[in-house]
Order: C-alpha cells, then sequence, then structure tokens
C-alpha cells in the first residue's frame, strides 16, 4: 500500500507544472486589477462568483489538458484539423489582440510596482521587457518551468496581505455562498470581467500546448488532473483574498473606483506596511510571470494553428517564426506602456471584458473536439463535463447580452 502511495506521489510531482502554472498565472496584472476593482466597488458582493468560476476553470483546465495528453497535440492545431484554416484563422487573430492587451497589462503591472518605490517605467519596463525575453528565448522547458514553479510559491503574498486587512470575514463567508444580481451595467461588466479573467481564452491554448511539450500521456494522465484541479483551487484563493483585502480596505471606508492596482496597494498602507508590500510584492511578481507565458501561449497557439514549428525546447533557426512572434508581442506590449498619458487601465479593464465575451466561443470548440471519439476514443467528455461547459456558455452569452442590452438602454435614455 505505501509502496503504491510513493509511486503516485512519484508521478504527481514527474507531471506538476501545466495545470498548476496556467490557473495560477491567471491571477496576472488584469486579474488582480479586476479583483481589486470588485472588492473596492461591491465589497464582498462578488465572492459568490468565485464557486461558479472554480468549476468552470477545472472542467475547461481538464479539457484542454486531457485532450493534450490524448492527442499530442494543440488545441489550435486540432481546430485547424477538424474545422478548418479559415476558423483557426479568425479564432487566433482575436486572441492575438486580446493577448496583446493582455502583456500589455502586466507589463504596466511592473512599471505600477515598481514606481511605488521610485523607479521610473523607462528603467523597469526595458530590464523586465529583457529578462522575460532572455529566460525563454535562452531556456529550455525544463528550466523555465522550473522558474514558473518557483514563481507561483510567492502569491501567497495576496493571502497574507488578505490576513493583515482583518477583513470582515463572517461577511465574506456569507457572500461567498449568496448569489446577489444586480441589473447594472457596471456591475455585469465586472461579473464578465471576473469570469473572463478566471478562464481566460488563452490558458486553454497554453496549457494544452504545455502539456504536449511536457510529454504527459494517457497513462500520466489520473495524476495530471490532479494537479489541474489543484491549480485552479489555488488560484481562486489567491482571488479570494485579493478581494477581501480590498474589501476591507476600501469598500468599508468608501466604496470607489480604483484608478490601477497599485491604487488597492496604497489603500493597505494604514493597515502596516507588510500588508502594502505583500501586495506590492505579489502584483510585481503576478506580472512578470505572465509577461512570460502570455506572448509564450500567443506564439504557440499561432504557430500551431498554422503549422509553423513551436516549442521552448527548440532553437531559434528550428522555430524561427515561433520566437519571433513571441520576440515582437513583448516589445509591443512593453512599448505601449511606455508611451506618455496612454489610456492603460480602461484597456487593462476592457482586456477582461473580451476574454470574457471570447471565451463563449473558444468553449464550444473544446466542447465539440472533446466528444469527438475518432479524435479522444475512450477518453470522450463525460455527461457532468458538457453540462457545466455548455451552461457556462448559455450564461456567459446572456451576461454579454444583458450588458449590450443595458448599456444601450442607458445610452438612448441619456
Amino acid at each position: 500500500m505505501l509502496k503504491k502511495f510513493k509511486y503516485h506521489i512519484a508521478v504527481f510531482f514527474s507531471v506538476i507544472g501545466p495545470g498548476f502554472i496556467t490557473a495560477v498565472v491567471d491571477n496576472d496584472a488584469g486579474g488582480i486589477l479586476t479583483y481589486s476593482q470588485a472588492g473596492a466597488k461591491y465589497g464582498y458582493l462578488p465572492l459568490w462568483t468565485l464557486l461558479p468560476i472554480t468549476l468552470l476553470l477545472i472542467v475547461a483546465q481538464e479539457m484542454s489538458s486531457r485532450m493534450g495528453a490524448v492527442t499530442g497535440k494543440g488545441l489550435s492545431d486540432l481546430i485547424r484539423e477538424e474545422f478548418g484554416l479559415r476558423t483557426t484563422f479568425f479564432m487566433m487573430a482575436a486572441l492575438v489582440v486580446v493577448n496583446l492587451m493582455n502583456v500589455m497589462a502586466n507589463f504596466a503591472g511592473v512599471a505600477s510596482a515598481l514606481e511605488l518605490f521610485h523607479i521610473s517605467r523607462y528603467i523597469s519596463v526595458p530590464i523586465a521587457a529583457l529578462v522575460v525575453w532572455l529566460l525563454i528565448v535562452k531556456g529550455t522547458y525544463a528550466s523555465v518551468e522550473k522558474i514558473f514553479l518557483f514563481a507561483t510559491v510567492l502569491y501567497v503574498c495576496y493571502i497574507a496581505s488578505g490576513i493583515l486587512v482583518g477583513p470582515d470575514w463572517k461577511e465574506a463567508a456569507l457572500y461567498s455562498v449568496t448569489p446577489v444580481l444586480m441589473w447594472d451595467p457596471d456591475y455585469i461588466t465586472i461579473l464578465i470581467a471576473m469570469v473572463g479573467t478566471s478562464v481566460a481564452p488563452w490558458m486553454q491554448f497554453y496549457l494544452q500546448a504545455a502539456v504536449v511539450e511536457k510529454g504527459i500521456t494517457p497513462k500520466d494522465y489520473a495524476a495530471s488532473r490532479i494537479e489541474v484541479i489543484v491549480g485552479c483551487v489555488v488560484m481562486s484563493v489567491i482571488a479570494f483574498f485579493i478581494i477581501v483585502a480590498c474589501a476591507g480596505a476600501i469598500w468599508s471606508v468608501k466604496p470607489r473606483d480604483i484608478t490601477d492596482a497599485t491604487d488597492a496597494a496604497l489603500a493597505l498602507k494604514p493597515f502596516g506596511p507588510y500588508a502594502y508590500l505583500m501586495f506590492c510584492a505579489g502584483l510585481l511578481n503576478a506580472s512578470l510571470f505572465a509577461a512570460c507565458i502570455q506572448p509564450l501561449s500567443t506564439a504557440y497557439t499561432v504557430c500551431e494553428g498554422l503549422g509553423f514549428e513551436s516549442g521552448v525546447n527548440k532553437k531559434w533557426d528550428e522555430a524561427p517564426i515561433f520566437y519571433w512572434l513571441f520576440t515582437l508581442l513583448i516589445v509591443i506590449g512593453a512599448g505601449f506602456v511606455l508611451i506618455p498619458n496612454f489610456p492603460l487601465i480602461k484597456m487593462i479593464l476592457f482586456s477582461q471584458v473580451v476574454n470574457g465575451v471570447l471565451l463563449p466561443f473558444v468553449l464550444v470548440y473544446m466542447i465539440l473536439l472533446v466528444n469527438k471519439k475518432q479524435i479522444m476514443h475512450e477518453w470522450v467528455a463525460s455527461r457532468a463535463y458538457n453540462v457545466v461547459a455548455w451552461t457556462a456558455v448559455t450564461v456567459m452569452i446572456l451576461l454579454t447580452v444583458a450588458l449590450v442590452g443595458i448599456s444601450a438602454r442607458q445610452l438612448v435614455g441619456g
């Protein structure tokens, strides 16, 4: 019995990486701003969304991981093979635009975190961009994954800052299980943004590509599934503490919009230097971490979809399109942050909403693929997974239609 347990533990640690990294990095600069805004403006009310979001994230990530292990192919590769190049092209074009916004958001997070310590963005952003570029271009998948896993540990900063604020834990617990809906465009926008930033489309493409590159097969899949679930739960726990920290520090004093993630950090100063420093450290770590992952995910997606070689284990001359696209995304993403008076915060929140709007389309293709027996064989999705996934698609479409309808009515009325 003990020998079998040790074997399962060894298998788990051999596959840990793709699922855990993908879920945790989802709390990037855009995610931190979205959760901070939710807590600062609406207090504990949005906490109820984290339970269904966690369920949706587990289902989506599990399907991606399963398809990668069973087929040995990336998601955009499967979409191209099954639905044609035209469909893949439009999907990739939308993802590139949204992911570029996310890359900008993360370099903005680097700039914002270090500007609190009086380091100019004209110094911090170019250095961060160079570090990110060297890490991926000069590293291997194994070395890059180890650094990413270390970065996930630093997310504990948000848990610490949330505890130090001393929020109303009873109210937080109550609203975590009490759904609250309001027909208000700002509230609906926040709900869509929370889903979009928690279950972002880029995650499904990156996770499946990473599973393939790591070499996970169906025989490893049981351990890989546990890793995916653990990562999703950790992501939601971190999101919970970001929301309650801002609810306790900002909403409980005076509900308001925040200008950026550093605005949330500054609001923690009255609760002591440790709460403030922890939040800042978390923001810097999350921004750098995601600034690596998101352009990498985009490069994987485009190259797989168009049939080009891709992978961190390949050299530049073996996968030139992959590395040039990765480089271009970093240069453009970092470059926009250096433009004076660029409306970065509006763009960041908008990108998370667009993530939420785009998500149903990605999920539809994933559901159709994971149910194709000729592709997945005995690994097709269960009825329970299909119910959750199709419900999520329906809810996201209804939320988007509601947002457009309410906004249009207010516009006409105004």
